[in-house]
């Protein structure tokens, strides 16, 4: 039995100075099936309709792609996609290896044979094009990671670490600031917390991932549940080896929250950084400038109108 279901509408829009004459697009807007969470229901519609079917395929994490085509001309795009997600509450790890453990044991071993879950492993433990190993990382991290801390109480006190120093301000950067640029002046949004984050465990010899999701947002006190006002989230899930021929786990870490992820958090996808797992990505002929909105809304399904359990 779920402990919430959650209602989900991701709309974006584009807007062009001149008409498109051909355009491909990617989207990764379908939540993931977990062990916790199931997405019962799925819908996206796109506009002007696609001139050709839309494609349905997985890339190499397992997420779930659509992607399409328009060749005739138009000046704006629309994806209206529509979820229906049931989420049940996880527990944390009663006990986990002494960081350094894990650290050894996803290192490089010639002539070793690895088991599914830590060769998938593996390629999470390196740069990427948002994320860098760097010694001023690893320093910082170290700070947290103190010697014999096991795993994931070192993950626990790196995340409150960055909720508490760093300040989330969505002027301070763009989807292309550094990593390095988002440390020197410790403000940015959760996609920077995320790569961050990311950047010192792998400098720590860690395997780490980005996942993209959603958060469930709290209207202030007597005040309703806004339509379109949520966002896209994202945070981190660091890999814990497996013993005795146990396979291995993943524990997710929200730094911009300070908080390990249950029930609010929805799963969309994950891969080594934000451009692994972009909610719409392509390439166009034509355009000129173009414009974006995006409106997200996080429902619990209690809160949606119509419906008979609806408050």
């Amino acid at each position: 039995m779920s402990d919430a279901t959650y209602h989900i509408v991701h709309e974006t829009n584009y807007q062009y100075a001149v008409p498109v004459r051909l355009s491909h697009q990617v989207l990764r807007l379908t939540p993931r099936s977990l062990p916790w969470q199931t997405c019962t229901s799925h819908f996206i519609n796109i506009l002007p309709g696609p001139t050709n079917l839309i494609n349905l395929y997985t890339d190499s994490f397992g997420n779930a792609l659509q992607s399409f085509s328009l060749d005739q001309d138009h000046s704006s795009l629309e994806v209206y996609a529509e979820s229906w997600v049931e989420i049940s509450s996880r527990t944390l790890p009663v006990s986990t290896p002494p960081w350094e453990q894990v650290a050894e044991t996803l290192s490089y071993h010639a002539q070793r044979n690895l088991p599914p879950d830590m060769l998938e492993a593996s390629s999470f433990m390196f740069e990427s094009s948002h994320v860098r190993i760097k010694l001023e990382f690893a320093r910082y991290a170290l700070e947290c990671f103190t010697p014999g801390l096991s795993l994931l109480e070192g993950v626990g006190a790196l995340m409150r670490r960055i909720f508490n120093e760093f300040t989330f301000d969505p002027e301070a950067t763009t989807v292309s600031t550094p990593v390095t640029e988002v440390f020197v002046n410790q403000r940015g949004v959760c996609q920077d917390f995320a790569h961050f984050m990311l950047s010192c465990l792998r400098s720590l010899g860690l395997s780490a991932r980005y996942v993209s999701g959603y958060l469930l947002t709290q209207p202030p006190p007597g005040q309703i549940r806004l339509i379109g006002a949520d966002a896209s989230h994202a945070w981190v899930s660091v890999y814990c080896p497996g013993s005795d021929g146990q396979p291995g786990f993943w524990i997710d870490a929200d730094p911009t929250n300070g908080i390990f992820p249950d029930i609010s958090h929805v799963t969309l996808g994950w891969g080594r950084d934000f451009l692994d797992i972009s909610p719409l990505r392509g390439v166009l002929i034509g355009g000129g400038a173009q414009t974006m909105q995006v409106a997200v809304t996080v429902m619990p399904a209690e809160e949606v109108p119509g419906l008979p359990f609806a408050r």
